[in-house]
């Protein structure tokens, strides 16, 4: 269990930064489309959903790319649920995911339902199954009995939070990763891909969203 929750600042737009990071939740410009661009069409998405899928994530934060995934896997007529796991050092409150999500009223049908369920730790909607494993992912994944068919590689900045792309942390990514399973994230470091290739994907730099030029997509052969 986490013992620091999420320390934030509010631009005057109302987007969340974190004071730990120095680094905003989501992107400037529209955090929705850039979790549509590079979390759902970065793992082909929702063209691969199927009974069953699963989905693992580092970084919760606000909640936002569960949402949005959530919100995809009903739109496109799944009545299974979908399995999301994602792993979170520093948890936000309640309120403040609220507060964030207001921010997009597109989304307010299953923010709604989300924030009336939630529980540290996770809650079953029906159509979707959440887990947040609260605590250093280098120390929880490990331990983690699952694997993904698809991964959101969503925490902060490589610059300014490296211990969240190391190696070894792509390693257990790689290894709780399904065969044909797929990860995608924001980033084109140069260290961030070289981790992933090293862990047995097959890595592809291709665009960002917005000022972002380019992004990492990776496939597990």
């Amino acid at each position: 269990m986490a013992d620091q929750r999420a320390e934030l600042t509010w631009t005057e737009d109302q987007i969340p930064v974190s004071d730990r990071f120095d680094d905003p939740y989501y992107s400037l410009q529209n955090g929705l489309e850039e979790t549509r661009h590079v979390f759902l069409a970065g793992n082909d998405l929702p063209a691969r959903f199927a009974p069953g899928f699963r989905i693992a994530e580092l970084g919760f934060g606000t909640g936002l790319n569960m949402l949005t995934v959530w919100s995809e896997w009903e739109k496109t007529g799944q009545t299974t649920p979908l399995t999301f796991t994602s792993f979170e050092a520093f948890p936000m409150t309640p309120e403040d995911m609220s507060r964030a999500m207001a921010s997009f009223p597109e989304l307010t049908p299953w923010s709604d339902r989300f924030l009336a369920q939630w529980q540290s730790g996770g809650c079953d909607l029906g159509t979707l199954r959440l887990e947040v494993i609260e605590g250093d992912a280098r120390q929880t994944l490990p331990d983690w009995a699952g694997r993904a068919d698809a991964w959101f590689l969503d925490g902060f900045s490589p610059a300014k939070n490296p211990e969240l792309w190391g190696a070894d942390l792509m390693q257990q990514v790689a290894d709780h990763t399904a065969a044909e399973g797929t990860a995608a994230t924001y980033t084109a470091a140069g260290f961030v891909r070289r981790g992933l290739e090293e862990a047995g994907f097959t890595v592809a730099r291709t665009p960002g969203y917005g000022r972002k030029r380019h992004m990492t997509r990776a496939r597990k052969p």
